[in-house]
């Protein structure tokens, strides 16, 4: 059957530690629903918007967090990384809402229950609607703003998470469009202030104080959680293509390197762990990106499937950060689940082969458990290992979550 595991895989029971976490991953955002409060939502609901789609009711993963627990639990995982909501925390700037504090420590407490370490973002691109509205992270008070909140959650329900990620993506290439400024502008009025911004939508002329911002951030949030808990592993997850080279094509793919990893991985090499997220392999020639070969197969993003992008992302981030390795997220977008079944084992394959190469590896998160809000793509992809039934909000299981969990179960057993 395509896609199903090979029994002569390369891959042995040896290559993965025996508390090697494996998990999916998820954001609260783009699974809660109703995340009314947040910066995104208000972007989302402004006119023009670079938004395809309001995300609405999400997944509705706020009601069916139990369930999607079960869900977890059920492909044989004991891991599993999402984000706690800063605007449902804080909703108003030095409001602290009990009852998000207490969702969120059942959805910890629910991990725990069913045998799964919790991984926890505290920043997944969202933000409150009144950070935003104060500049977001080139405000000059963003730091303590944000390390404010990290210490809140971490006095609520830090004594029970495996791992802490401060960030997800800070390093997401600034995408400019007019759409976006125009976006921004709206949100700016609508929100009677100057300068409206958010983290996952940045104009090139913020990028380098956003960036700086987000940097401080990380700093304030990893010592204000350190101070709770001194053993928490703390770090940053950054997205990262595996930049390859052409003939001709070092000094493309060495200057891509340069302006969007090397910032992030340098500062992780004072962090715990650096989370890699990969999904897809670029090739440079002496004229920029070369294109797929003919007939490759496709992703969501217009480049060739190529599951060893894996290795070579996690390869590269430990050569430059020096810390262990938490793939953090990890899958490929398409509608074609056959293509999705057919690529975790050899991806799999490809980290192993970087373990067995000396490269500490804690973890791997694919992403996701389930089709959910893509952010200004709308419901459009599709990168779950299930589907969602837009009205019921049904999951049911694709044949590459049977893929997955035969894969895990492989391993954990030591086949």
């Amino acid at each position: 059957m395509l896609g199903m595991p090979r029994k002569d895989s390369p891959m042995t029971s040896t290559a993965f530690p025996s508390d090697f976490l494996w998990g999916v991953a998820t954001a609260g955002h783009q699974n809660e629903g109703d995340n009314v409060d947040s910066d995104t939502w208000f972007l989302e609901n402004v006119t023009p918007s670079v938004f395809q789609a309001r995300s609405g009711k999400a997944t509705n993963g706020w009601e069916l967090w139990e369930s999607d627990l079960d869900l977890v639990a059920g492909l044989g995982l004991n891991a599993y990384r999402f984000s706690v909501e800063w605007a449902r925390i804080e909703p108003r700037e030095r409001e602290f809402t009990d009852e998000a504090l207490a969702h969120y420590e059942a959805v910890i407490d629910g991990c725990l229950a069913r045998g799964l370490a919790p991984i926890v973002t505290f920043n997944h691109f969202t933000s409150p609607h009144w950070f935003a509205a104060r500049g977001a992270w080139l405000d000059p008070e963003a730091p303590e703003l944000f390390a404010r909140y990290c210490g809140v959650g971490m006095d609520r329900f830090g004594d029970r998470i495996a791992l802490a990620v401060t960030f997800n993506e800070p390093d997401l290439p600034e995408f400019v469009v007019e759409l976006e400024r125009k976006t921004l502008e709206a949100a700016g009025r609508a929100a009677g202030v100057e300068k409206y911004r958010a983290g996952n939508v940045m104009l090139r002329e913020d990028f380098g104080g956003m960036r700086a911002g987000m940097t401080a951030g990380h700093r304030a949030a990893k010592a204000v959680i350190k101070a709770r808990r001194p053993d928490m592993r703390v770090g940053l997850s950054i997205a990262m293509v595996d930049d390859v080279a052409g003939p001709g094509g070092e000094a493309t793919r060495d200057r891509k390197r340069a302006e969007v990893y090397e910032h992030w991985l340098e500062l992780a090499q004072d962090d715990d762990f650096v989370g890699v997220q990969n999904y897809e392999r670029i090739a440079y020639g002496p004229d920029g990106q070369l294109p797929p070969e003919p007939g490759a197969s496709l992703n969501g993003m217009g480049t060739t499937v190529e599951p060893d992008s894996l290795r070579g992302a996690v390869e590269y981030a430990y050569s430059v950060a020096g810390v262990p390795i938490l793939v953090s997220e990890h899958g490929v977008g398409t509608p074609d689940d056959s293509i999705r079944a057919a690529f975790i084992e050899p991806s799999l394959d490809g980290l192993a082969r970087a373990i067995a190469d000396g490269v500490p590896v804690i973890g791997y998160c694919h992403w996701t458990l389930m089709d959910n809000f893509e952010w200004i793509f709308g419901y459009g992809p599709k990168l779950g290992l299930h589907s969602v039934d837009p009205d019921t909000f049904e999951r049911t299981a694709k044949p590459s979550a049977g893929v997955y969990a035969e894969l895990v179960a492989r391993f954990r057993a030591g086949a």
